[in-house]
């Protein structure tokens, strides 16, 4: 067993071991420090399709965080603030003292409880698809709350039903429907849960922000906080795992915007990489990183209201142009 902080590399994949459990991750390209935080039973291989192209213009962090991938998966603490904490010192081992946040799905929650914990460390933070900003959510990620869930899941994916709803659901997936499109994603969070260590850090951590209702930690409470952050706001308008319609919960401020892709739906980094990859180059460009200040921050707490914030309807948002950032 390494050492705290001691690293090691196995392919592309870079490792090392945090308070005692080994995390992976992958790190490309140079520039400006960018953060990449994967969704829940997903893992770092989910930006795989916009990693190299980002990597031209950042230097490029993409870990599987606890619990996922080829990171350790221990009976521990899977709350939005511990993955949070875990980010911190995963970056301080590292030399990066700031960075912009991109979180997908789950992640985004991570990424927002990443800048309200340390705003100090975060210059931006990007959105897509995120969870965190309303209590609605695919019934199947609700189900995961359940009694029962974590042995219904082991059932599910004994290897003789594997290899019949594996292969099924990639097919389906090349139906031309929208309500299907996102299968092959499905497929494969499915294949990793036959891993029972896989679906003891899925099920524990879907217990620490939703229930059979729907999510109940979110950050709606405290969006008025993105005064002094930007955000970038991305989905997908076929999205049914969880609703464009949370894509207007986000103040409209100058300093954030929102982008929903027509034609894609919870995974529109990967339905449209190259467009993604501009947006998210444009915003960091345009976008100039905040700045902490702790009497500003103080200032805006006390307050606490959000008054004369007015959030954009999705209808009103910006969408397939990347230029609507330009």
């Amino acid at each position: 067993m390494n050492g705290p902080g001691d690293c090691h590399v196995v392919d592309d994949v870079e490792f090392v071991v945090v308070h005692g459990y080994r995390r992976a991750y992958r790190r490309r390209g140079s520039g400006p420090p960018l953060l990449l935080l994967h969704g829940m039973a997903c893992d770092s291989t989910t930006w795989l399709p916009v990693i190299d192209q980002l990597a031209e213009h950042f230097t490029v962090i993409a870990p599987d965080l606890l619990g996922h991938g080829e990171s350790d998966k221990p009976n521990a603490d899977y709350s939005l603030g511990g993955f949070a904490n875990g980010m911190r010192d995963l970056l301080t081992i590292l030399g990066i003292d700031k960075v912009t946040v991109v979180g997908h799905s789950f992640g985004g929650g991570v990424a927002m409880q990443f800048a309200y914990q340390f705003p100090e460390r975060t210059e931006r933070v990007v959105l897509v698809s995120t969870g965190g900003l309303g209590s609605e959510v695919s019934p199947l990620i609700r189900a995961l709350t359940l009694p029962g869930a974590g042995l219904g899941l082991r059932l599910a994916t004994l290897r003789p039903v594997r290899e019949v709803a594996g292969p099924s659901l990639r097919v389906l997936a090349k139906a031309p429907v929208p309500l299907v499109r996102d299968l092959g994603e499905v497929a494969d969070i499915y294949e990793r849960l036959s891993d029972p260590a896989q679906t003891l850090a899925v099920t524990r951590l879907a217990k620490t922000v939703l229930d059979w209702r729907g999510q109940f930690v979110t950050m709606a409470d405290r969006a008025y906080l993105a005064r002094l952050m930007p955000v970038l706001m991305v989905w997908g308008r076929q999205d049914v795992v969880i609703p464009v319609a949370h894509a207007g919960k986000l103040p409209s401020l100058e300093n954030s915007q929102v982008h929903v892709f027509e034609d894609s739906g919870h995974f529109p980094h990967k339905d449209h990489p190259d467009q993604f990859v501009r947006l998210v180059v444009d915003f960091c460009r345009t976008q100039a990183p905040a700045q902490y200040h702790r009497g500003r921050w103080r200032a805006l707490l006390r307050r606490g209201d959000q008054a004369g914030l007015v959030t954009v309807p999705v209808s009103d948002a910006d969408s397939d142009s990347p230029s609507a950032v330009s």
